[in-house]
């Protein structure tokens, strides 16, 4: 086995002060335990309206780009109902979901993100340092969120995107070494879309949605969460395993209820949860039609009576109303997959109530094709012949270690090298039970071949960036890696183990640069803020 640089430490200075620490940490999490809601006093379902979050403006455009500026902050914010207290919450700009970016194909983004988290977390008293991702984006390494290159609190880093893929529906997240789970689960998380001239073109709905007619695209960022008696988040990943609330936020908000009108839905569907998957269904039996996935629209739609979703996968999924009447209900329901320990409150996510015809019955179709994926790095007209070799990635908990072919993370080791442009086929094996892995390879997007040497799910046969790998199951996925070089990501997506070093980089292209050190954070002064 061989041990990182962190683990090395780790056993250097294990004298009385370190042996401390893991007790503490049970202590502290005990405590919160036991002040968990119990199950007959959370909040009933279905008693709070809808909402998205705000859209990012921009503060300054030039003929390339468009320049935002975003501060991770805390805040207190009512999530749960009265008689609950609020909640802590770490938010860009103090809210969560932060704000959603929408940016053009063609056309840049600059975020000044800055870190104004306080020194320590209020409860489970770690540092939190950030490095923002921006997940689905072919990002320069420098700014991709590599998980060393951390803003300490007190500090500001300038993240460009070039936004020159397929219109798609990405997020940004936290994704600070060893801290990935705990920022994002604190409410360090938000939608990113970006469109196109093809997306345009498509009669499908539109609009980002705000309740009134004529905005049909909607974002839904599912994730579960704990919650105490007073309303603030408990945070127990069960020694160091996954973490399943009770609780379902729905942008925010508990089980929420969205007024719909009787034609067709657009719905961004993101799972935030650290480590629950969901296989989402409707009540009234209808079908739901998917048309994109992680990496853009779908080459075309596919009708399916319910879908899987692990953590980080983005679905785009058409919901017809039209089936329905006014007056009528229908429930969005969570028919529990293998490993997510499920609860009662966990098999509802939120209501549509239909309380109108159609106002507006502009982008209310959709076509047979959607996306040809002519692009060089569209994997969905790539062929097996084209590979120029296959490499195996073994994803298991050795020895109480979360590892990748029986190794964890180290920012000064590359796992493999990669050719720039090269294709190759990548084969995730998870050998353990109990648990699956969420797979997510950063750069690129990719095909699923093949489960257990059997085609895909229909509702998966589009472009990803992360595959679900349930216990005892092998995935192959193609890719051409590129269009950028450098040091990239992949790691298991279930943040909690993520966090404990179930990660690994690897190179594309002559490299050797430590992202950390290209553009690094700068200390920031509220008081006289740098020129963005």
């Amino acid at each position: 086995m061989e041990l990182t640089r962190k683990e090395m430490l780790k056993l250097s200075l294990l004298g009385s002060a370190a042996l401390l620490l893991p007790l503490e940490r049970t202590a502290r999490t005990q405590v919160s335990v036991r002040d968990r809601i119990p199950e007959g006093r959370l909040p009933r379902p279905f008693r709070t309206p809808f909402v998205v979050p705000p859209v990012a403006r921009p503060v300054r455009t030039d003929a390339t780009a468009d320049y935002y500026r975003l501060t991770m902050r805390r805040a207190r914010v009512q999530i749960l109902p009265a008689p609950f207290g609020p909640t802590t919450i770490f938010g860009y700009n103090g809210i969560t979901p932060g704000p959603t970016i929408r940016a053009r194909r063609g056309r840049g983004t600059v975020v000044r993100q800055i870190n104004a988290l306080p020194q320590r977390h209020p409860v489970l008293g770690y540092r939190p340092t950030t490095s923002v991702h921006l997940h689905g984006s072919d990002s320069e390494p420098q700014y991709d969120g590599w998980a060393d290159d951390v803003t300490q609190p007190g500090e500001y880093k300038d993240y460009y995107y070039p936004n020159d893929q397929d219109a798609r529906t990405l997020w940004y997240h936290d994704h600070g070494v060893h801290h990935t789970a705990q920022n994002a689960y604190m409410g360090c998380a938000a939608q990113y879309h970006t469109s196109d001239d093809l997306e345009d073109s498509l009669p499908i709905p539109k609009g980002y949605w705000n309740g009134r007619p004529g905005h049909y695209d909607v974002p839904l960022m599912i994730r579960d969460a704990i919650f105490a008696n007073s309303g603030e988040l408990i945070y127990d990943d069960e020694s160091e395993s996954n973490l399943m609330g009770d609780v379902i936020l729905v942008n925010g908000v508990p089980w929420p209820v969205m007024k719909v009108e009787r034609r067709k839905y657009r719905f961004r569907i993101l799972n935030a949860s650290l480590s629950r998957g969901y296989r989402l269904a409707l009540s009234s039996g209808d079908p739901m039609t998917i048309i994109g996935h992680d990496g853009g629209l779908a080459p075309a739609p596919v009708e399916v009576g319910s879908f899987r979703t692990g953590p980080a996968e983005r679905y785009e999924v058409v919901i017809d109303f039209a089936r329905r009447k006014v007056g009528e209900r229908v429930v969005l329901r969570n028919l529990g997959v293998p490993n997510s320990r499920e609860f009662a409150s966990t098999q509802r996510i939120m209501r549509f109530d239909v309380v109108s015809d159609a106002t507006d019955a502009a982008n209310n179709s959709i076509p047979s094709v959607l996306n040809p994926g002519e692009g060089p790095y569209s994997p969905m007209n790539l062929q097996t012949s084209e590979a120029v070799r296959t490499r195996r990635w073994v994803f298991r908990r050795k020895n109480g270690l979360w590892t990748i072919n029986g190794r964890t993370w180290d920012p000064a080791r590359s796992d493999a090298s990669v050719g720039l442009d090269d294709v190759e086929v990548w084969q995730f094996e998870n050998r353990g039970g109990g648990w699956n892995h969420p797979v997510h390879v950063h750069l690129i997007d990719f095909r699923i071949l093949d489960r257990n040497g059997k085609p895909p799910f229909a509702w998966e046969r589009g472009p990803k960036d992360t595959a679900y790998v349930g216990e005892n199951e092998t995935v192959r996925v193609l890719a051409r890696f590129g269009p950028r070089r450098g040091k990239y990501m992949m790691h298991c997506h279930n943040l909690v183990h993520e966090d404990h070093d179930m990660m690994t980089h690897f190179d594309v292209g002559p490299s050797g640069v430590d992202p950390a050190t290209i553009d690094p954070p700068r200390p920031y002064d509220p008081n006289n803020p740098p020129p963005l």
